[in-house]
């Protein structure tokens, strides 16, 4: 079965967006993949700032996001303050070793965070929520604290790089990136064996930089 890698941070609320069109990525009869890498890390490899940290854009995706899903029936809230930091969230999310439940708590950490609200920075409401995916929080916890547990995310924040995700949410299939949560449809369109002209892309990219911006 093929496999469709979903690169996330529950930082972005476009990856929670994109949690809910997940059951159809998987209709299409694929495997996928839950990839928690730091949204952060991704932003300094490529010399790339968040849309949060610059006010025009903030407040566009703000009024992008609540537009999206209110369209979709959903109820937005948003973080007590955006961005926080996701660093224990992630790493509790490495330290989950089954893929169902991490799948269950990925689902959970974004449904807490933009619909109800919640400070995903805050460990007693993490502790919360995977007691609500019927996990034991401390334990958890406990694993992200660890060496091995931060270094695998690490370890999973630099393969996302190495594979050229510099945003979330990124979706991969058989090598190609699809970025953020409204490429879904192309996607799906890529699993059904619609491709693109790959020689036309390969002379297009190949064509000179006519102009560069001064310093």
């Amino acid at each position: 079965m093929e496999i469709v890698r979903f690169y996330y941070d529950p930082i972005s609320p476009y990856a929670w967006l994109a949690t809910k069109q997940i059951a159809r990525i998987e209709a299409a009869g694929v495997h996928l993949e839950m990839e928690p890498v730091l949204f952060a890390g991704l932003l300094k490899a490529h010399g790339l700032k968040g849309p949060a940290e610059i006010p025009a854009k903030r407040e566009v995706m703000a009024r992008d996001v609540m537009r999206i899903a209110a369209a979709q029936g959903l109820e937005f809230r948003g973080p007590p303050g955006h961005p926080f930091n996701p660093l224990l969230a992630l790493r509790m999310c490495k330290a989950i070793k089954s893929a169902t439940s991490l799948k269950r708590f990925t689902f959970m950490l974004s449904q807490a965070c933009w619909e109800r609200g919640l400070d995903l920075s805050n460990p007693a409401v993490l502790m919360q929520l995977a007691a609500e995916c019927d996990l034991n929080g401390a334990a958890l916890q406990g694993a992200a604290n660890t060496p091995e547990v931060k270094q695998e995310l690490i370890d999973a924040t630099d393969a996302a790089i190495a594979a050229g995700v510099f945003g979330v949410p990124t979706f991969t299939y058989q090598g190609e990136l699809f970025w953020g949560g409204d490429r879904i449809d192309l996607l799906l369109r890529r699993i059904a064996g619609h491709r693109i002209d790959e020689a036309r892309l390969k002379d297009f990219l190949a064509r000179p930089v006519l102009a560069r911006r001064a310093d």
